[in-house]
This record gives structure tokens, C-alpha cells and sequence, in this order.
């Protein structure tokens, strides 16, 4: 089964269905539709819930559209958006990266 980390701030969103959909840059999980995850407090490292991967759509995040966002975080702005994911994945973060945009539910 994958892992899937989120930081503790969205965990109670995954786990009242608000949250529905995570952005990942760099898959070194080879994610795919249909896999079965393990979602992962990263703070803690205690799962807090099991999901399955139920889209996955790829663009860069610069032809991201206001539709990607439905079920993921919101950032509030476009420069929120690089400043919280660069804090992920370093300073590679430019609109030019492809970003897996990933549709879950809750099992």
C-alpha cells in the first residue's frame, strides 16, 4: 500500500470529505488510479485514514484552472500556492513543473 503524508492542519478536511483531492510534484510513488493509500499525519506519522485514488489528471501548474482546485487546499492566491509548495519541494517549484493532481476517497 502507498503513503500519502499531510501536514496536521488538513487532516480533520480529509477526514469530513472537505478535502478531497491532493497536488503531488516529483511522484517518486509511481501513483495510479484505483491504488490504495495509507494517509500519513507527517507531523505524527500515525495514519490517520485509508483511501483510494479514484482520478489523477497531470498539467503544469501554470495552466492550472480554478475547476483544479475543487477538493484541494485553497491558497488564496497564486502566490500562496508557490510559497506553500515550495516549502514542500524546495525552489524547483515554477509554473513550468508538472504537478499530479490526484482525486480520493475516504475507505
Amino acid at each position: 500500500m502507498k503513503t500519502l503524508k499531510f501536514v496536521s492542519r488538513l487532516v480533520q478536511p480529509i477526514l469530513s470529505g472537505e478535502k478531497t483531492s491532493t497536488w503531488r510534484l516529483f511522484d517518486d510513488k509511481d501513483l495510479s488510479l484505483g491504488d490504495e493509500l495509507s494517509f500519513v499525519n507527517r507531523e505524527t506519522l500515525q495514519e490517520f485514514a485509508r483511501g483510494k485514488i479514484l482520478a489523477i489528471k497531470e498539467k503544469s501548474l501554470g495552466e492550472a484552472t480554478e475547476a483544479d482546485f475543487v477538493g484541494n487546499e485553497n491558497y488564496g492566491s497564486l502566490e500562496n500556492m508557490y510559497k506553500i509548495l515550495r516549502g514542500h519541494y524546495g525552489d524547483k517549484v515554477n509554473p513550468e513543473i508538472i504537478v499530479k493532481m490526484i482525486d480520493f476517497e475516504i475507505v
